[in-house]
């Protein structure tokens, strides 16, 4: 009995934003102007950090690297998204894990980031007189430089495995990236244990940097409740409000993604829309949360622009 032909394919379609063709160009310069309004706020607060000596302290190290982790995120995704909007939907195979790998590891870094920075703010609040001995230069870069490995790595756990799958099905990837998941489904053969074990991986690294995240702020909160003054209460708040924002906003974007992605009563547009909100959302808004509302960062942006309005007038 002879075998049926299968097609493996070299290369996949990104279907997209779920919008008529004649819209594509107005959609193309929407999506333009928020990624350059990305990138550069982003890259704004590397550059202050960067050239401010004032800012060489480890809260600050901390922004500097989740800045270019927003960045590098920004760029592994935006970019061909944008051109897909101009007809160059298809990507090819090693593209496609490619971009996979990088969206799960600057996703999974983030996440380490967050915990760091929450580790950050609770000796600030609660250990301040330990302060320098605690969160020195080196605890910092020790930090940092896990949270970047542990991220990479394991990335790899997911991403080798699958790519060496054949797909021999539909090539057509129902959202705006090489999601995981919207991949996987795609492949020959039943696919449900390895995709079950990386959710499970994923959860278990979640939880824990959520849980310990929650258990910093508990002691954070208790420790102001301990203060005096409403003067001290409102400055040990004040210190950590910037990343209070950022953690409710990565951990409640990503809950509902997770959400959006999974729950099969939402139409596969529905689903794309949801995507494309969190990939755009959270870059975007960090370097506003700490510009706005981090005193030293305005002071540094208006130092730096100020000194280069004198340069530029001599």
């Amino acid at each position: 009995m002879s075998r049926p032909n299968i097609t493996l394919h070299s290369e996949f379609f990104i279907v997209g934003l779920p919008t008529p063709d004649e819209q594509d160009t107005a959609l193309f310069i929407i999506f333009l102007i928020l990624f350059l309004a990305t990138f550069l706020g982003n890259l704004l607060i590397v550059v202050l950090i960067s050239l401010d000596h004032r800012l060489h302290m480890p809260m600050y190290f901390f922004l500097w690297n989740l800045s270019v982790l927003d960045i590098l995120m920004t760029t592994s995704i935006i970019p061909k998204m944008l051109a897909g909007l101009l007809g160059q939907k298809t990507i090819l195979f090693t593209g496609c894990f490619g971009q996979m790998y990088f969206i799960i590891s600057f996703t999974a870094v983030e996440g380490f980031l967050v915990a760091a920075m929450a580790y950050d703010r609770y000796v600030a609040v609660v250990k301040p007189l330990h302060y320098n001995t605690l969160i020195s230069t080196k605890v910092c870069i020790t930090m940092t430089t896990a949270a970047w490995v542990l991220g990479v790595l394991a990335s790899l756990l997911s991403v080798v495995p699958a790519s060496t799958l054949p797909f021999c099905g539909s090539n057509l990837i129902l959202h705006i990236v090489c999601d995981y998941r919207t991949v996987m489904v795609l492949a020959c053969g039943d696919v449900t244990a390895q995709i079950n074990f990386t959710l499970l991986i994923a959860t278990l690294a979640i939880c824990i940097q959520f849980f310990y995240v929650l258990w910093t702020y508990c002691r954070i909160i208790a420790s102001v409740m301990k203060l005096k003054t409403v003067e001290s209460c409102k400055k040990a708040f004040s210190m950590c409000s910037s990343h209070v924002t950022v953690v409710f906003l990565y951990y409640v974007s990503g809950a509902v993604v997770y959400i959006g992605l999974r729950v099969e009563s939402i139409p596969p547009d529905g689903r794309i829309i949801i995507g494309a909100v969190f990939y755009f959302l959270t870059p975007l808004l960090n370097p506003i949360i700490y510009s706005l509302r981090n005193e030293k960062i305005k002071a540094a942006a208006h130092r730096y622009f100020k000194l280069r309005a004198l340069i530029m007038n001599k």
